[in-house]
């Protein structure tokens, strides 16, 4: 009996080690570049350079209309680039307010790779890039991103689309089997940050998020003391939650 259970054992603590090692690819799903400039997405966009305390360079698409009450920094979740955003951007310009598109390090055609801390920077440049009023709008992981950033800096306002309590607690429900909490590098933990946070909040949720739990993005809206908006039947990368009228609604509440 000896045997089986010895193997048994070199499994599951190879299987932890690999998870370890490459955790990190099982968070982070960049898309690659090259990308379009910003006039060619959006009339009157322009391309802009984010500059890291780390001394990366990140590229980024700035929309600004000159009469606008505040500026849209956009924190992107964990999959894709700026590209995918546009249509966000589209509808909040339309709308009168300035938007600021850009990628973490790693995505699009920017250099490093993402991590818990490089993101923080890689936030913290992209709000150094800003002047007068700004509202964080954070996707999923970006939420996280978002609400790290205002315990540093408050906005005018915070929009938290798809948010999860931490990345351990959303990793926990998807991988039931792994120690996660120990195995994570990247903790994210948003729900206890926002202790720190006390600005007007939207929490937006889809009620079919196949990703983010809806109770852990409930459970965020609690904690934030936030109007929480539910779209039914919505799943995580649906069109309605990426750039539809409840999001855009959401965001100009906050404005």
């Amino acid at each position: 009996m000896r045997a089986p259970v010895l193997i048994a054992a070199v499994v599951v603590v190879t299987i932890i080690a690999v998870v370890f090692a490459f955790h990190r690819k099982l968070v982070y799903f960049p898309s690659p570049g090259p990308l379009p400039s910003a006039e060619e997405v959006l009339p009157g966009g322009r391309d802009v350079r984010l500059v890291t305390a780390d001394g990366l360079m990140l590229g980024g698409w700035h929309f600004e209309l000159p009469d606008a009450r505040a500026t849209v920094i956009v924190f992107p979740g964990n999959g894709g680039n700026r590209l995918g955003r546009v249509p966000l951007a589209r509808e909040l310009t339309s709308r009168g307010l300035s938007v600021l598109l850009f990628d973490y390090r790693g995505y699009g055609d920017n250099p490093g790779k993402p991590s818990e801390e490089g993101l923080t920077y890689d936030a913290r440049a992209a709000l150094d890039l800003i002047d007068g009023p700004v509202i964080y709008f954070g996707e999923s992981l970006g939420a996280a991103v978002a609400v790290e950033l205002a315990t540093y800096r408050a906005p005018a306002g915070l929009v938290l689309r798809s948010p999860f309590s931490s990345l351990a607690a959303v990793g926990s429900h998807h991988y039931p089997w792994l120690p996660v909490r120990m195995l994570l590098q990247d903790k994210y933990p948003l729900v206890e940050r926002l202790s720190g946070v006390d600005v007007p909040t939207v929490v937006v949720l889809g009620t079919s998020d196949s990703v983010v739990p809806p109770a852990q993005s409930r459970e965020v809206a609690t904690a934030a003391r936030a109007k929480l908006i539910e779209v039914a039947g919505a799943d995580h990368n649906d069109e309605v939650l990426l750039s539809g009228p409840q999001v855009v609604d959401a965001v100009l509440s906050v404005g």
